[in-house]
């Protein structure tokens, strides 16, 4: 048995961070309906490169939900919607704000139908405040929480990541822990609540272990100033056939086996000065030691060393890893209308429940005529809905 497969969940939401928190759920057992609109097509669909004839993206954060397709500006699609909050009592929704309430979909309106209805809205800058209304991106995010202003180099523009870090960190995790608060408070308290979710304000929360030094102690955030973002030694180095390793050996014990493999060991002491001309000092030194050495080198000597010392890989290499095939990180899902691929596994891993993986991302709306049919609309409504171009 699934640890989630008590809850069904309305997905309104488009693009990654409301459907990557969604698909960890459904990877857990929830229930989960993906609410698409026939003209307004979320844009993940369209993302390539395309497998079996599906993005593998959307194939990827859409797997185990169920489509149903609705026009949410006409009153029959909300009629609907209403009839499903009776049994699906959790909404997530990712809409600039406003716009449920226009529709009638607002929180405020759908738990006078469901008290006990869990509502999370998931925007770039909240329900609140001046910025609230505006358009954004990762990249915004990142820059209005302050997590790019000490991020990167001095005199550098900040770095671009891989990932998109406020959608998944900010959007998607947070979404998914106050979803399970609040189903643990309804459980409590008899009663549901609304979760309103900033991947601004996720972004600056996560700023708090550094953000404190400021809060606190009045010490300014700045490039090259911690341990982790260039104030220290720890960070990527160049080898002699320029490939990229990375050195994250802080503790003392770690440093102690860094220094014996690059064997500068008589000047540990410059590592742990407190000293920033000693902490540039020993950088440039790991950088010089490193560079003498093909990647090879290096990690034959780090292999079986507690170093913290690791190198940098493609992504095609991670799939080939030994650790991450160990943890069964990939797996292998099915179309429903044939095929299959491989995808990023669940990462979370349970003692007494598995992670399920029905099926990829469907096409829109290819769960409608099921869907409606579990709640007791006959063949001929659901006919006559469609004749009438009142669903699709």
């Amino acid at each position: 048995m699934s640890t989630l497969n008590n809850l069904k969940i309305l997905d309104f939401t488009t693009l990654i961070p409301g459907p990557f928190a969604t698909m960890m759920m459904g990877d857990m057992g929830a229930d989960i309906i993906k609410v698409e609109s026939p003209t307004r097509v979320d844009l993940v669909r369209a993302m390539g490169p395309f497998n079996h004839g599906s993005s593998t993206c959307h194939s990827f954060v859409n797997r185990n939900k169920r489509s149903i397709s609705l026009d949410l500006k006409k009153q029959k699609s909300i009629e609907i919607i209403k009839h499903l909050i009776l049994d699906f009592d959790i909404i997530i929704e990712q809409f600039r704000p406003g716009v449920m309430k226009r529709l009638g979909l607002d929180y405020e309106s759908l738990k006078t139908i469901n008290s006990n209805i869990i509502y999370c809205s998931i925007t770039g800058y909240g329900q609140t405040g001046p910025y609230k209304n505006k358009a954004g991106h990762d990249n915004n995010y990142l820059s209005i929480s302050g997590t790019n202003g000490y991020s990167g180099k001095v005199n550098q523009p900040s770095p671009i990541m891989g990932l998109p870090i406020a959608d998944l960190a900010g959007g998607s995790l947070h979404a998914v822990i106050g979803i399970l608060a609040a189903v643990n408070h309804r459980n409590n308290k008899g009663s549901g609540q609304h979760i309103d979710v900033s991947m601004t304000d996720s972004m600056f929360a996560m700023n708090g272990i550094f953000g404190s030094q400021f809060l606190a102690a009045g010490q300014e955030l700045a490039h090259e100033t911690t341990h982790i973002n260039g104030g220290s030694f720890y960070g990527y180095y160049q080898t002699k056939d320029d490939k990229t390793i990375s050195v994250g050996s802080l503790e003392p014990k770690f440093l102690m086996k860094l220094c014996a493999g690059l064997e500068i060991s008589d000047h540990i002491g410059s590592a742990i000065s407190d000293n920033t001309r000693e902490q540039s000092k020993f950088k440039d030194l790991v950088a010089k030691k490193i560079r003498e050495k093909d990647m090879s080198h290096w990690e034959k000597v780090f292999e079986n060393e507690d170093a913290c010392v690791e190198p940098v890989i493609s992504f095609q290499q991670a799939c080939e890893n030994t650790q991450i095939l160990a943890r069964e990180m990939i797996t292998t899902v099915s179309h429903l209308e044939g095929g299959e691929e491989n995808q990023v596994s669940n990462a979370i891993k349970f003692s007494d429940s598995k992670a399920r993986y029905d099926y990829c991302g469907v096409p829109i709306g290819f769960h409608t005529k099921e869907v409606l049919k579990e709640i007791n609309f006959s063949d001929a409504e659901i006919e006559s809905m469609i004749n009438n171009n009142e669903i699709q």
